[in-house]
């Protein structure tokens, strides 16, 4: 069986840098924590690091360690922190993983309904590519995860998508822009300078192939994987960006930007994705029944 306290002194020697700092970090001699990690190689027949002048370097195998000492030792981190917790003192824990393309402002909205619960919720918001969000929210590392895309087929993951709700989109510019392209929309963005999602977004396919049959060609000036940085871009005057409809004024307000037209034939679809086909967690539940009855009412 795998010897933790070994383990550990190795994921410490490794995010350290060397033994001597591992000491001062643990309170322990050199020959401890040396030996230890010794014992850990011979039972596995392996080495973990190798010595190169005065300094350590990790194996090939001491790489291929490290991450899942890394995934270990955060989780026992958080499970100490929970154990330590007063009874009284308690909260549910409400861990939320939203996939980089959802926009900023739709995920705050979405999530505003966890704060008003009578019952206390301590939330962890973490941000990533969806596939990785996935992942953790496997092995239960995520409570739920926010995407703009139901659960994929294609991956061998347990997981059951809710449909929070649906709008099309807008298009926003500066006052300047919005002078220059401000009539017989949509055949005012052929030829006009346009910011869209990157190419893992959903939206972005849907777009492009709204534009093919409206025979419409705009000028590509910016693609963003990142909402928020798009939207700083199309603040600045660099060129006519998209959002939800659902957030339009929101958008107008923040941004300073007009609305130069709107479409439902192009729309985005956003989706909570758990484990659990019977949701449970008093989070969860906020966050649907609020979506439906507050942030997608009317779309």
């Amino acid at each position: 069986m795998l010897n933790y306290r070994q383990l550990h002194y190795f994921w410490v020697v490794a995010k350290t840098g060397s033994i001597v700092r591992a000491c001062e970090q643990l309170n322990l001699t050199p020959q401890t924590i040396s030996g230890q990690i010794s014992l850990l190689e011979q039972t596995y027949g392996i080495e973990l690091f190798r010595r190169v002048g005065r300094q350590l370097e990790l194996t090939e195998a001491g790489r291929q360690t490290l991450p899942y000492a890394e995934q270990m030792f955060q989780l026992g981190g958080e499970l100490e922190l929970m154990l330590r917790a007063q009874p009284n003192e308690q909260q549910i824990l409400f861990r939320v993983g939203v996939a980089d393309v959802v926009p900023k402002s739709i995920v705050y909205r979405l999530i505003a309904p966890t704060m008003e619960l009578s019952e206390p919720l301590r939330i962890t918001c973490r941000e990533d590519k969806l596939e990785r969000l996935l992942a953790d929210l496997a092995i239960q590392r995520l409570d739920l995860v926010i995407s703009d895309s139901p659960m994929p087929s294609h991956l061998d993951i347990k997981g059951y998508s809710q449909k929070l709700g649906e709008c099309g989109i807008s298009f926003f510019a500066t006052s300047e822009l919005a002078t220059r392209y401000d009539n017989d929309f949509p055949r005012n963005l052929h030829g006009a300078p346009l910011l869209i999602p990157g190419p893992e977004t959903v939206v972005r396919s849907r777009l492009q192939r709204w534009f093919a049959e409206q025979q419409i060609q705009p000028q590509i000036v910016g693609e963003f994987d990142d909402s928020a940085l798009m939207q700083a871009f199309g603040q600045s005057g660099s060129g006519i960006f998209i959002g939800p409809s659902v957030i339009a004024d929101e958008v107008k307000r923040q941004c300073g930007v007009e609305v130069i037209g709107q479409t439902d034939a192009v729309s985005e679809s956003f989706y909570a994705i758990s484990v659990d086909r019977k949701v449970k967690h008093p989070g969860i539940v906020a966050i649907t029944e609020g979506a439906r009855r507050e942030l997608f009412t009317g779309f």
